[in-house]
Protein backbone atom coordinates (compact mmCIF):
# COMPACT_ATOMS: atom_id res chain seq x y z
CA UNK A 1 0.00 0.00 0.00
CA UNK A 2 1.47 3.54 -0.92
CA UNK A 3 1.92 5.63 1.92
CA UNK A 4 0.37 9.45 1.87
CA UNK A 5 1.64 12.55 2.43
CA UNK A 6 0.55 16.19 2.98
CA UNK A 7 2.52 19.49 1.97
CA UNK A 8 1.73 22.61 3.19
CA UNK A 9 3.53 25.39 1.27
CA UNK A 10 3.80 28.96 2.54
CA UNK A 11 1.18 28.06 5.05
CA UNK A 12 -1.55 28.06 2.22
CA UNK A 13 -1.26 25.99 -0.49
CA UNK A 14 -1.69 22.27 0.01
CA UNK A 15 -0.71 19.32 -2.17
CA UNK A 16 -0.94 15.26 -1.50
CA UNK A 17 1.06 12.63 -2.68
CA UNK A 18 2.55 9.02 -2.21
CA UNK A 19 5.50 7.42 -2.61
CA UNK A 20 4.76 6.32 -5.86
CA UNK A 21 4.42 10.49 -6.80
CA UNK A 22 8.26 10.61 -5.23
CA UNK A 23 9.56 7.75 -7.06
CA UNK A 24 8.38 8.95 -10.68
CA UNK A 25 10.72 12.18 -10.02
CA UNK A 26 14.34 11.69 -11.53
CA UNK A 27 16.51 13.11 -9.05
CA UNK A 28 20.10 13.74 -8.34
CA UNK A 29 21.85 14.87 -4.65
CA UNK A 30 24.34 16.93 -5.07
CA UNK A 31 25.12 17.53 -1.78
CA UNK A 32 23.24 16.60 2.06
CA UNK A 33 21.46 19.50 1.53
CA UNK A 34 21.16 20.20 -2.78
CA UNK A 35 18.73 18.21 -5.22
CA UNK A 36 18.51 18.35 -8.67
CA UNK A 37 15.36 17.51 -10.10
CA UNK A 38 13.58 16.41 -13.10
CA UNK A 39 9.89 16.88 -13.88
CA UNK A 40 8.39 16.85 -16.76
CA UNK A 41 11.33 17.54 -18.51
CA UNK A 42 11.49 20.43 -16.22
CA UNK A 43 14.91 21.12 -14.19
CA UNK A 44 14.80 22.61 -11.07
CA UNK A 45 17.68 23.05 -8.20
CA UNK A 46 16.27 22.60 -5.02
CA UNK A 47 18.57 23.23 -1.47
CA UNK A 48 16.96 22.41 2.17
CA UNK A 49 18.13 25.94 3.78
CA UNK A 50 16.58 25.08 7.07
CA UNK A 51 14.85 22.27 8.75
CA UNK A 52 13.04 21.07 12.38
CA UNK A 53 12.69 17.49 12.15
CA UNK A 54 10.58 17.44 15.12
CA UNK A 55 8.05 20.01 13.54
CA UNK A 56 8.56 18.33 10.29
CA UNK A 57 8.90 22.09 9.28
CA UNK A 58 11.65 23.00 6.65
CA UNK A 59 12.94 25.69 4.17
CA UNK A 60 12.95 24.77 0.64
CA UNK A 61 14.83 27.01 -2.02
CA UNK A 62 13.77 25.92 -5.14
CA UNK A 63 15.55 28.43 -8.15
CA UNK A 64 15.64 31.51 -6.69
CA UNK A 65 12.71 30.98 -4.82
CA UNK A 66 12.44 30.07 -1.03
CA UNK A 67 9.27 28.20 -0.06
CA UNK A 68 8.22 27.32 3.50
CA UNK A 69 7.04 23.82 3.48
CA UNK A 70 5.18 22.10 6.38
CA UNK A 71 5.09 17.82 5.89
CA UNK A 72 2.35 15.41 7.46
CA UNK A 73 2.76 11.96 6.72
CA UNK A 74 -0.27 9.14 7.60
CA UNK A 75 -0.05 9.09 11.45
CA UNK A 76 -0.30 13.45 11.11
CA UNK A 77 -3.15 12.77 8.43
CA UNK A 78 -4.99 10.24 10.78
CA UNK A 79 -5.09 12.61 13.85
CA UNK A 80 -5.79 15.59 11.77
CA UNK A 81 -9.21 13.61 10.27
CA UNK A 82 -10.06 12.85 14.07
CA UNK A 83 -10.26 16.18 15.20
CA UNK A 84 -6.97 15.78 17.85
CA UNK A 85 -4.26 17.71 17.55
CA UNK A 86 -0.64 16.74 18.70
CA UNK A 87 0.43 18.12 21.76
CA UNK A 88 3.06 21.11 21.19
CA UNK A 89 6.72 19.91 23.14
CA UNK A 90 7.60 20.85 26.19
CA UNK A 91 8.97 24.42 26.42
CA UNK A 92 12.37 24.76 27.76
CA UNK A 93 13.04 27.37 30.28
CA UNK A 94 16.48 26.04 31.92
CA UNK A 95 19.86 25.92 30.26
CA UNK A 96 22.03 23.65 31.70
CA UNK A 97 25.76 22.14 30.83
CA UNK A 98 25.50 19.45 28.78
CA UNK A 99 29.02 18.24 30.25
CA UNK A 100 31.84 19.64 32.96
CA UNK A 101 33.54 22.36 31.43
CA UNK A 102 34.93 25.93 32.34
CA UNK A 103 32.41 28.98 31.25
CA UNK A 104 34.53 30.78 28.67
CA UNK A 105 31.98 33.63 27.59
CA UNK A 106 28.83 34.63 28.95
CA UNK A 107 27.09 36.17 25.51
CA UNK A 108 24.12 37.88 26.63
CA UNK A 109 23.13 39.68 29.72
CA UNK A 110 19.94 39.44 32.28
CA UNK A 111 16.85 40.76 30.67
CA UNK A 112 18.63 40.30 27.14
CA UNK A 113 15.79 38.85 24.30
CA UNK A 114 17.13 36.15 22.29
CA UNK A 115 15.59 34.20 18.90
CA UNK A 116 16.02 30.48 18.80
CA UNK A 117 19.64 29.86 17.76
CA UNK A 118 21.00 32.82 19.43
CA UNK A 119 24.61 32.20 20.99
CA UNK A 120 24.24 32.85 25.01
CA UNK A 121 27.17 30.83 26.38
CA UNK A 122 31.09 29.55 25.59
CA UNK A 123 31.69 26.24 27.54
CA UNK A 124 35.08 24.76 26.82
CA UNK A 125 35.02 21.19 27.89
CA UNK A 126 37.76 18.37 27.04
CA UNK A 127 39.82 20.80 25.03
CA UNK A 128 36.84 22.29 22.84
CA UNK A 129 34.50 25.12 22.91
CA UNK A 130 31.18 24.31 22.89
CA UNK A 131 28.45 27.33 21.83
CA UNK A 132 25.21 26.58 23.80
CA UNK A 133 22.74 28.47 21.74
CA UNK A 134 18.83 29.41 22.64
CA UNK A 135 16.35 26.48 22.80
CA UNK A 136 13.75 29.12 21.83
CA UNK A 137 12.56 32.60 21.52
CA UNK A 138 12.55 34.49 24.79
CA UNK A 139 13.88 37.00 27.45
CA UNK A 140 17.13 35.47 29.62
CA UNK A 141 15.15 35.65 33.23
CA UNK A 142 18.69 34.99 35.00
CA UNK A 143 22.08 34.27 34.71
CA UNK A 144 23.43 31.68 37.24
CA UNK A 145 27.61 31.50 35.94
CA UNK A 146 30.60 33.74 35.09
CA UNK A 147 33.18 33.91 32.89
CA UNK A 148 36.07 31.40 34.55
CA UNK A 149 33.67 29.77 36.54
CA UNK A 150 33.72 25.50 36.56
CA UNK A 151 30.44 24.10 35.86
CA UNK A 152 29.50 20.13 36.50
CA UNK A 153 26.76 18.87 34.01
CA UNK A 154 23.61 19.57 34.05
CA UNK A 155 24.46 22.78 36.53
CA UNK A 156 22.15 25.64 35.73
CA UNK A 157 23.87 28.00 33.44
CA UNK A 158 20.50 30.02 31.87
CA UNK A 159 17.04 30.43 33.26
CA UNK A 160 14.71 31.89 30.31
CA UNK A 161 11.16 33.10 30.95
Amino acid sequence: MDKKYKVKVNGSYEHQFTDKDINSLDTQEVSPSKIHVLKDSSSFKAEIIKSDFLKKTYSVKINANVYDVEISNELDLLIEEMGLTIVSSKVVNDIKAPMPGLILDVLVEQGASVKEGDYLVVLEAMKMENTLTAPRDGVVKAISVKNGQTVDKNQLLIEME
